[in-house]
């Protein structure tokens, strides 16, 4: 029984951080719109596509609808270097309809990470397992695991982001649709390489300060069955 709480305890840890992932992700993207807009100020954006500032927004608004699923089609008409036209080409709609797929995909193990959390948890508390040891050493061990992991791909983002970027789009699309032209593709003016490492960086961020809470949490088990024996 003991060999089962230790791994109920385990799977707890790692689903939990998945899901931290994947919410760390969504905050990022979707909590303040406000922080693209100060990166198209960065990166001259409406410059480069001849937008106002109004319009550019109302675009990334609708893209960012669409990859959430809460709308069905990609197709702004908006005014692009002073014509009234769709924003999105073919190839965009392709590529974006394959984050999107990616985005779903992670907002449904999300909901797998939490029911498998809830699970083993039930069975900890079932079980009588020594919640006060089990689930601090399971994070912990969890946590060792990621943060190599987060450093690694951390350091290989700061000493070459455009590689770490290539190599991420290799791995989940099995076709060069990603690769776009500035010259024709309005999307990729308006998405530079800049905000997608601006936006990692944040998403970092955002993980860690979770990380750093979940950390704290795995100890007031401890913390609250020291109390009770300091009071006996």
């Amino acid at each position: 029984m003991k060999k089962l709480q230790w791994a109920a305890g385990i799977i707890l840890a790692f689903s939990v951080i998945a899901a931290l992932l994947i919410t760390s992700f969504e905050i990022a993207m979707y909590a303040d719109f406000g922080v693209y807009q100060r990166e198209y100020e960065k990166y001259n954006v409406l410059s480069d596509l001849d937008m106002t500032m109004d319009d550019v927004m109302h675009v990334t608004e609708e893209m960012m609808a669409y990859l959430r699923g809460d709308r069905d089609e990609l197709s702004v008409i908006t005014t692009v270097e002073g014509k009234k036209q769709d924003f999105f080409n073919e190839q965009d709609r392709f590529h974006m309809g394959e984050v999107r797929n990616l985005f779903i995909g992670g907002l449904n193990i999300r909901l797998g990470a939490c029911i498998s959390a809830v699970i083993c948890l039930l069975f900890l508390l079932l079980t009588k397992a020594q919640l006060r040891r089990i689930i601090p050493r399971s994070y912990f061990a969890a946590l060792g695991v990621t943060a190599v992991l987060f450093v690694l791909i951390g350091l290989a983002a700061l000493i070459d982001f455009n590689a770490v970027f290539v190599q991420f789009h290799h791995i989940f699309f099995d076709n060069d649709l990603w690769l776009f032209d500035p010259a024709e593709d309005y999307m990729i003016r308006m998405l530079p390489e800049g905000l997608f490492a601006d936006m990692v960086a944040r998403i970092g961020v955002l993980f860690a300060g979770g990380l750093f809470i979940l950390m704290l949490l795995s100890l007031l088990p401890g913390i609250i069955e020291k109390k009770k024996r300091d009071k006996n």
